[in-house]
């Protein structure tokens, strides 16, 4: 059976063993969102903010069952989906054997086929995961390996290819947080003609957990969403879609995730396209950013410094042993409950590179052009900072210009003076915005466009900025007095995905566009459509998105970013953590 940790308390936790998410979990975001910030005790634990932007609705199918069901005959077995409004859903299908027990810690394995029909009319359980939000146990269950289709309902229109264009879909939340099921994908298929896939995968120590007696440091997160591409490639025709057309595309630690099989010899031939929102490469944050006495929080860490801090932890949690055997043997023994902690969550959360899975450091591969050659939409958010500062104001405020400066310091040492030059603080309503403009740049915009540097000197590369300041706050977290979050992190999610609040109508305009750049990429790989524009040139230029008759149009973000100025300062990851305290 597989282990299950405790359920948190809560309307929105996620669902215990066998358990989905009620439907008013599922049709509020916004209380679903709260429980996506974790409390900032690290960078990584803050960029567990999670978006998720669920509502309800189920959602192409060789066969219907006398219900008028839909039901496809997948590689492993029948599964019997929902119907909705111009699109079918499969929820909760498994793509890899539970990875319990003695699979606990072990790279995924193919699922035991079934016989007769499965329902796959909800999702599955989350994976293990701590509420984000107040007190509470962990939720989920390790038995989490699921997945989810959702797919349009009509035949491709004629002379189109037989099949559709597929996306698969790795969300965000820190690497800690989140699941598959969050993101209603409905538009997407219906009105953009894909065949989408939402994935869970192993989070936080059980899925980024290191040891010796483990084989090092395999990075089990990773390994799960390319065993997910494994059973797209083997599924997809079955669902109406192409896996010759496979896109890759995610938010945040979802982002990262795209950068990670780009550069991934194991993940080579299982994808075709690849869109980064909100972390690219060499995306990283400097100490003391949100809160004094913080390190700094870069996304990729080499395997030495996950197998020292598992072997730590495994003296810890008394499976200090004398064999690997031994060793591997007592950590799999352990309790779910034991493992889903607060401390082991904070110190398991970054994807290890050096070994089979990520042999290189993401952003030196990029460097050396050792990535996939597949076309590659990349983008960040105007404001991505502003929701990550609001939380901390409070306690660590920007209030003044001496304030001001000496964040400045704090964060970026002798450089400070060029940046407050470049950034002053009078140019900016608030001290605050200031600072908030200054960590975005240097954290996702510029960092962004220098890896799309990297990325056209052999792929075809398109970068947008993500720009309504009006863009709803879905989050629940509340609203901070004269910081206004703009478009911060993740505030493009619900013009992809389906959401409450609904968006205003110049809003779903912008909406409608990205999602036929976004689909039409995936068909393609230009997300240009024939007579239709405005049209988004190839990198170095920039499409801004926002909304209005003016919205979209091609901006010189280098320049309005000081990107010339951040790669002049651009640091090594061991340098982001020695600037003046």
């Amino acid at each position: 059976m597989a282990a299950t940790a405790g359920r948190a308390p809560g309307p929105t936790a996620g669902p215990a063993a066998g358990r989905t998410p009620g439907r008013a979990a599922r049709r509020n975001p916004g209380r679903a969102a709260r429980r996506a910030l974790l409390p900032v005790a690290t960078m990584a634990t803050a960029l567990a903010l999670l978006l998720p932007v669920a509502t309800p609705g189920p959602a192409v199918a060789a066969a219907a069952d006398d219900g008028g069901r839909p039901v496809v005959d997948t590689d492993r077995g029948p599964v019997r989906g929902r119907q909705a409004a111009g699109y079918r859903t499969f929820e909760g299908i498994p793509y890899a054997a539970p990875p319990t027990g003695p699979l606990r810690w072990r790279l995924p394995v193919p699922a035991a086929p079934w016989s007769g029909v499965r329902d796959a009319g909800a999702p599955g359980a989350r994976c293990v995961q701590l509420p984000a939000v107040g007190p509470g146990g962990p939720s989920g269950s390790e038995d989490c390996l699921f997945l989810n289709v959702t797919a349009r309902d009509s035949a491709p229109a004629e002379g189109a290819p037989p099949r559709r264009p597929v996306m698969v879909w790795f969300h965000g939340g820190g690497f800690v947080n989140g699941a598959g099921d969050l993101y209603r994908p409905g538009r997407l298929a219906a009105e953009g003609g894909a065949v989408v896939v939402t994935v869970n995968y192993r989070l936080g120590v059980f899925g980024l957990f290191a040891h010796p007696a483990l084989g090092g440091a395999p990075d089990f997160a990773l390994a799960d969403q390319q065993a997910a591409l494994r059973w797209v490639r083997a599924n997809a025709a079955r669902f109406g879609g192409d896996p010759d057309r496979v896109t890759l595309f995610g938010e945040s630690a979802g982002a990262l995730s795209v950068c990670a099989h780009l550069v991934s010899p194991a993940s080579a031939g299982l994808f075709h396209r690849a869109i980064v929102q909100s972390g690219s490469c060499s995306t990283a944050i400097p100490a003391r950013s949100l809160l004094p006495g913080y390190g700094a929080y870069v996304p990729f860490a080499p395997q030495e410094h996950a197998l020292s801090e598992g072997s730590a932890a495994a003296a810890g949690l008394g499976c200090d042993r004398p064999t690997a055997a031994e060793a591997a043997a007592c950590l799999r023994g352990l309790d779910p409950g034991k493992l889903a902690t607060p401390e082991l969550t904070g110190r398991f959360n970054l994807l290890s590179y050096g070994g089979d899975l990520l042999p290189t450091e993401p952003r030196l591969a990029l460097e050396r052009g050792e990535f996939a050659r597949v076309p590659v939409v990349q983008g960040a958010n105007r404001d991505e900072m502003r929701i990550f500062l609001g939380q901390t104001l409070a306690a660590y405020p920007v209030g003044d210009p001496q304030g001001y400066r000496a964040r400045l310091r704090a964060s970026f040492g002798a450089a400070a003076d060029r940046i407050e030059a470049a950034y002053p603080v009078t140019a900016h309503p608030t001290p605050a915005l200031a600072f908030a403009a200054v960590l975005s740049d240097a954290s996702f915009l510029c960092p962004q466009l220098r890896d799309s540097r990297a990325l056209v000197r052999h792929v075809a590369a398109y970068d947008y900025r993500f720009d309504d300041r009006d863009a709803p706050n879905h989050t629940g977290l509340p609203e901070v007095a004269g910081f206004p979050y703009g478009a911060s992190h993740g505030f493009e999610l619900p013009y992809l995905f389906d959401s409450e609040p609904p968006l205003s109508a110049a809003q779903r305009s912008l909406s409608e566009r990205m999602t036929g750049y976004w689909t039409r990429f995936a068909a393609t790989g230009d997300p240009n459509t024939p007579g239709t524009g405005p049209r988004w040139p190839r990198s170095p230029a920039v499409l801004s998105l926002a909304p209005g008759p003016a919205g979209i149009r091609t901006v010189d973000a280098s320049a309005e970013h000081h990107c010339a100025l951040w790669d002049s300062v651009a640091r090594t990851p061991e340098e982001l953590g020695e600037a003046d305290s």
